[in-house]
């Protein structure tokens, strides 16, 4: 006899419907197969399968002859334990120790050898494509219940072990269903360690952070040690807007196929902020593996990707940054396939300008030869810097402006000023597909940056003088396009135009 449970395979951070066929032959020698492009961890889902089905009170599979499980589509290659429940139902049902209703079902879990479930990666992506697809209950390990909370529409039946779930199934002792989650409730938190106020002086690069976050743009600061730059850096996260609910459920995605999501979150609900040492590789970065899985690009989507010690980090694994910053996507190929991953970031570098980090320090002599100065700053290529909006120089303070009471505008002043300008970009772009100054396309720029011949004139001097590409021309207009939304100004006036040059400083 045979049978079909329904599972889902996540192949990227989209997820497709498998059907889980379970065909039992009473003749012969005991064997267990699963075919399917399964990967190691599925095939070893026949020992845990059988052992949960044993230790349940069932009649375990190696009395009942050979067993053939198909996970269909026989050519999507699936590679996660969580087809040990419809594997486990699959055979309860062909053995008939089971009779329940299939139909707009899915089932999600890992087993333990006792029965019961283990939590799994990748649950929102699944519970979403179920609600897409027509599904109406949704069965996941208990610990997964809370991430899978945030789709509506969907019956939520968190399983505990698969004596409970065979009950339930049987309407022998039914599981309550976990309550969908209260998003506005979600959202309510928000706490940051580094505030605005709690740095002294540095007006220059606080407003250069402010441009960078309403218009999504990316920074370098260049600096001696101890400057500020990491501190800066750190602060930025705190006049970030917050995150709408499409925009979250895209960050949670990402955080969820990775396996960062926290337990105790149903939804990311911050901005990511992300910090790779500068030892790390360009697979860790980038994304990668035999199967693909987000890098740090990814998990910074819609937040900051911060890189201390920017030119520490080897040349290959900077270069790779060109493509996202660009086009605000990774493409990971190997050779069992392509996957495209989100990474619309906010990069936020800070480098010294020489190695001992005194080359721009009026007070402090610099021990370093030219050539390792210029050795130094050619780390960063001029492709990776022509892809940075803002280039600010970050200076040592004085022993005034740190003994100085005021310390400026908090975090919460500035944030304000942010989500204004992000609500005007929300309505300029409302029938757009980006979000932000940043993702402007050169016929977008054309159609929402128009310029008045004195504005014209300045940027003319500003190419001409600096030496600037046709890349950067256009980020200048799109950061006083940013600077002009701060200031609540419908038209790109001359004076935004000139401090949008400001920030151009060659490191």
């Amino acid at each position: 006899m045979s049978s079909k449970v329904f599972s889902a395979a996540t192949v990227g951070l989209d997820s497709e419907t498998v059907e889980v066929e379970v065909d039992i032959l009473s003749q012969g020698l005991h064997n267990f197969t699963i075919v399917g492009l399964p990967d190691a961890s599925i095939k070893e889902s026949r020992d845990r399968a059988s052992s949960a089905v044993k230790n349940s009170g069932f009649k375990a599979p190696h009395r009942c002859g050979r067993i053939t499980v198909n996970l269909a589509p026989a050519d999507l290659p699936k590679n996660s334990p969580i087809y040990d429940v419809p594997i486990a139902l699959g055979f309860l049902l062909a053995s008939r120790q089971l009779s329940f209703d299939v139909e707009k079902k899915i089932f999600l879990g890992e087993l333990s050898l006792d029965g019961k479930a283990r939590p799994i990666q990748g649950v929102l992506p699944i519970a979403l494509m179920a609600k897409e697809k027509g599904f109406q209950e949704i069965y996941v390990p208990k610990e997964n219940a809370r991430e899978a909370s945030v789709v509506d529409g969907l019956k939520i039946i968190p399983i505990g072990n698969l004596y409970d779930l065979a009950a339930h199934l049987t309407n022998v002792q039914k599981i309550d269903s976990y309550p969908q989650a209260d998003k506005e409730s979600l959202f309510e938190s928000r706490f940051h360690p580094v505030d605005m106020s709690h740095i002294k002086g540095q007006e220059h690069a606080k407003r250069a952070l402010e441009i960078a976050a309403a218009g999504g743009h990316n920074v370098i600061m260049n600096g001696p040690p101890g400057s500020g730059k990491t501190l800066l850096a750190k602060a930025m996260a705190s006049i970030l807007p917050k995150l709408t609910f499409k925009e979250a459920l895209e960050v949670t995605k990402i955080f969820s196929v990775s396996g960062n999501l926290p337990r105790k979150d149903s939804l990311i609900t911050q901005r990511p902020f992300r910090s790779p040492h500068h030892s790390a590789s360009a697979v860790s970065l980038v994304g990668g593996g035999t199967y693909p899985r987000p890098g740090e690009i990814s998990l910074s989507h819609r937040g900051v990707l911060f890189l201390d010690e920017f030119a520490e980090f080897p040349k290959n694994v900077m270069e790779n940054l060109r493509q996202p910053l660009e086009d605000g996507v990774v493409t990971v190929s190997r050779a069992k396939g392509t996957l495209n991953f989100p990474a619309r970031f906010t990069l936020v570098a800070a480098m010294n300008p020489c190695p001992c980090g005194n080359a721009t320090d009026p007070e402090k002599v610099c021990s370093c030869s030219p050539s390792q100065i210029i050795k130094y700053q050619k780390k960063i290529s001029g492709p990776i810097l022509d892809r940075i909006d803002l280039q600010i120089e970050v200076p040592r303070l004085k022993f005034e402006k740190l003994q100085e009471e005021f310390s400026g505008e908090t975090s919460e002043e500035i944030r304000k000023r942010v989500e204004s300008a992000r609500e005007t970009q929300k309505r300029r772009f409302k029938s757009e597909k980006i979000i932000t100054n940043s993702e402007m396309s050169s016929n977008q720029i054309k159609e929402f940056c128009r310029l008045d011949d004195k504005s014209v004139e300045l940027l003319r001097i500003a190419v001409s003088t600096m030496g600037l590409s046709a890349r950067s021309y256009y980020r200048l207009i799109k950061i006083a396009r940013t600077i002009a939304d701060l200031s609540e100004e419908e038209n790109i006036l001359p004076s935004h135009i000139a401090e949008s040059i400001q920030y151009r400083f060659k490191v």
